[in-house]
């Protein structure tokens, strides 16, 4: 009879303390979270869908991936149109993107990761790392007759993470200067090279400068540069930093410098202009003023690897490491940074200089991010401290500290379109509370 109770209150205790502990395991099964449970509006982020939608539509785009996390928790994810329209392939929540110019706040953070590790300082002059800058010379004006004169103090970390460096791109600049660069070979980052990374900077020294370092804002390949900064400071090749670094730790499984063909799939096409009001898959190569962009070629194989214009990425993936930026440096129990680099990362560095017409008004600019500065002069909905970057494809993300809101656009099309302009009030909007 003892025994037979001892038994009895044995299987009792088993299968109470299996019962207490299934719910240990239970959050890895949790169901995902609904949009109002972190203040928004499923009917409102049908506007949002609708709206995208309507470009699609109208011809204007083929496809578009959008994302909205709050409180760092992802509440929507919707995919709208095609991936490759001719094919009509649907465009997927996992679609690969050419993220472009997005790929410059992954450098930024990198930089700022060995600037924590005591490795280099804001104040040190590029040319403690590139010998190349030693020498700078700067034309200051647009005439191709006018003669350099010398820089009157070198160029800082700082100056290439504000694009204060005095360099500048070719693409954008039509004066000697950016025909200097396209006449000497130097690279924007956006097609194939048999150029290294190393190579293609040491190049880029050899040009004059557009201005005195430090005097203007002039978006550029100072990110490019940084990436060449990486490389020489960390003792690494710049990707290779930056996948154990940065893209591994943060589980982003679909960004990375190339494409390797099992993904070939998932890539979205590039679409530009077909010039009667519709779109057509851009060629590869194709050329644009004074540009050329290989939206294929130079996804497959690479010797130069561009801290400014070079990843690919998925909204899902590109969302962790915005979610780690607005964690304050964090995300998974893992510190990237420190919360103080990224206050000082989103804060306005441009202050003192006219407004730029690249980053619109009621912006400035940090070490890496847009920020905004005066709510009322942008004319849209947001927050002022609101930061994040944009990619020539006319990919787009932001993060908004004031409402823990993480917002990313995905589409692939040049010379861009006005998906951006309707896409931050559509996702503010639905916001309420």
């Amino acid at each position: 009879m003892r025994t037979t109770l001892l038994g009895t209150l044995l299987l009792v205790a088993f299968v109470s303390l299996k019962a207490t502990a299934l719910p240990q395991s239970a959050p890895a099964q949790r169901p995902s979270p609904t949009p109002g449970s972190v203040g928004i509006s499923p009917q409102r982020l049908a506007r949002l869908h609708e709206g995208m939608q309507r470009f699609v539509d109208r011809n204007e785009i083929a496809g578009v991936v959008t994302l909205v996390s709050r409180a760092g928790r992802t509440v929507d994810t919707h995919a709208t149109g095609f991936q490759d329209f001719e094919s009509k392939t649907p465009m997927r929540t996992d679609t690969i993107f050419r993220i472009m110019s997005m790929t410059k706040p992954v450098t930024s953070v990198a930089i700022m990761m060995l600037y924590e590790e005591g490795k280099l300082l804001l104040s040190d002059p590029v040319s403690k790392f590139i010998p190349a800058f030693k020498t700078q010379r700067v034309l200051e004006t647009k005439d191709a007759e006018g003669a350099p004169v010398p820089a009157r103090r070198p160029i800082n970390i700082r100056d290439l993470l504000t694009h204060r460096s005095g360099i500048t791109y070719g693409f954008l600049n039509g004066g000697s200067v950016g025909t200097g660069y396209r006449k000497s070979g130097v690279i924007d980052g956006f097609s194939t090279t048999t150029l290294t990374t190393a190579e293609a900077i040491d190049k880029l020294a050899e040009q004059p400068l557009v201005a005195q370092p430090g005097a203007a804002f002039n978006y550029s390949l100072s990110t490019d540069v940084l990436g060449r900064v990486v490389e020489v400071v960390s003792g690494q090749p710049f990707e290779v930093f930056v996948r154990e670094r940065l893209i591994k730790p943060l589980k982003m499984v679909d960004t990375d410098f190339v494409v390797p063909e099992s993904k070939w799939s998932r890539l979205a096409t590039v679409y530009t202009s077909d010039g009667s009001g519709g779109i057509r898959p851009m060629k590869d190569p194709e050329s644009f003023g004074n540009t050329v962009m290989s939206p294929v070629a130079s996804y497959k194989t690479k010797t130069y690897f561009s801290g400014g214009a070079g990843l690919v990425s998925t909204a899902s993936d590109y969302a962790r490491f915005a979610h780690m930026l607005l964690n304050g440096g964090a995300l998974d129990g893992v510190q990237y940074l420190s919360p103080k680099s990224i206050e000082l990362m989103t804060t306005n560095h441009i202050s003192d200089l006219p407004p730029s017409p690249i980053l619109g008004p009621g912006a400035g600019f940090g070490l890496g991010f847009r920020v905004t500065t005066d709510l009322a002069a942008t004319g849209t909905l947001g927050s002022v401290g609101r930061y994040g970057w944009v990619g020539i494809y006319g990919t787009e993300f932001w993060v908004d500290p004031k409402e823990k809101l993480v917002a990313i656009l995905l589409v692939q099309r040049y010379p861009g379109s006005p998906v951006a302009a309707a896409f931050q009030p559509l996702v503010y909007q639905a916001i309420i509370k």
